[in-house]
């Protein structure tokens, strides 16, 4: 029987969408690489080899992790944003991805070349002080800012949400504070410490150390809720409603991943990164596990950029060229 033109036009949609379907269903056949774009030793490389071994139990296939750092990460997640939308190719970002479109010029779009897998780890910050400072809490940190010169209160930044952190908190409270520029936390340690520069919003992971000491006190935490390994101390939305500032990690594909494939791994991701030694693993790290869908994702992450870039804003930030 002899097809006609008109019927084989109308055949054609069905078999590419058969073909897209035998392909999802197939998947994986080879090993799915999961692209750290940071140095390694951080908790998004850490995250991202503790769950590649229960995912590759789960897919039957590798899972090789690979670090390609630069440019704050743009360098790695370019790589992902440019990938082929099969599966094989994965990134485990942080809060940089939001937070670099207000630094960068990026060779992608934050929000629409990628899709959305799922939250893994959300880390809190602390702001802290040297223990002599006048303030102890986030509202004698006010009143302090408030009963001296205009931008007098200085806060170490090493750039990313570090920086923009207390450029939230001066948002919202009405204060003014001059932001002092380090490399990383070890180099401004020392400072804060001597007290050579005020406040600083770290990580816990990195500020617990001094804290532990009594070499610096901490006035707040920055999460959600407070941090199991500072219990005692408030986090800052307990006086100041809404406010919240964490770094985390999240997994994600290139845009337009088949939907099989994104069901799968997002099943997987998730199985892998609550499994209870490696929840406490991370809990050592200072980090809390979490999980999303992916369109809970998508809209967290549509929230921070917005928040993110926001706060840039206020600062001046001028966006430069990535790399």
């Amino acid at each position: 029987m002899t097809i006609t033109r008109r019927a084989a036009l109308l055949a054609a949609p069905a078999l590419a969408l058969g073909t897209r379907a035998a392909h999802a269903q197939a998947w994986p056949t080879r090993p799915i690489r999961i692209i750290v774009p940071y140095t390694p030793g951080g908790v998004s490389d850490i995250t991202a080899r503790l769950i590649a071994e229960p995912m590759a139990a789960a897919l039957g296939v590798a899972v090789p992790v690979e670090n390609r750092a630069g440019a704050d990460g743009v360098i790695g997640t370019d790589a992902v944003a440019k990938a082929a939308p099969d599966g094989y190719t994965l990134a485990l970002v942080s809060v940089a991805h939001p937070v670099n479109a207000a630094f960068y010029r990026l060779p992608f779009d934050t929000m629409r070349d990628f899709t959305f897998i799922s939250l893994t780890t959300r880390t809190p910050l602390v702001l802290c002080a040297a223990r002599g400072f006048a303030a102890s809490t986030p509202a004698e940190l006010v009143a302090h800012a408030q009963r001296n010169p205009r931008g007098h209160v200085t806060f170490a930044g090493t750039g990313g949400v570090v920086r923009l952190a207390p450029v939230l908190f001066a948002q919202r409270t009405g204060i003014e504070m001059t932001y002092v520029p380090y490399r990383g936390s070890t180099q401004a340690h020392p400072d804060l410490i001597a007290g050579r520069v005020d406040i600083m919003f770290d990580t816990v992971p990195a500020a617990l150390p001094h804290i532990q000491s009594g070499a610096l006190k901490a006035l707040a935490t920055t999460g959600a809720a407070r941090a199991p390994q500072l219990p005692d101390v408030p986090t800052i939305g307990e006086t100041l409603q809404g406010f919240e500032a964490s770094t985390w990690g999240m997994v994600m594909g290139p845009a337009n991943l088949p939907a099989p494939v994104l069901t799968r791994l997002h099943r997987e991701v998730t199985a892998a990164v609550q499994r209870p030694e490696i929840v406490d693993r991370h809990r050592t790290l200072g980090a809390e596990v979490v999980t999303s869908n992916p369109d809970e994702t998508r809209s967290f992450v549509q929230a921070e950029l917005e928040k993110w870039g926001a706060a840039a804003r206020a600062a001046g930030v001028q966006p430069q060229n990535a790399g």
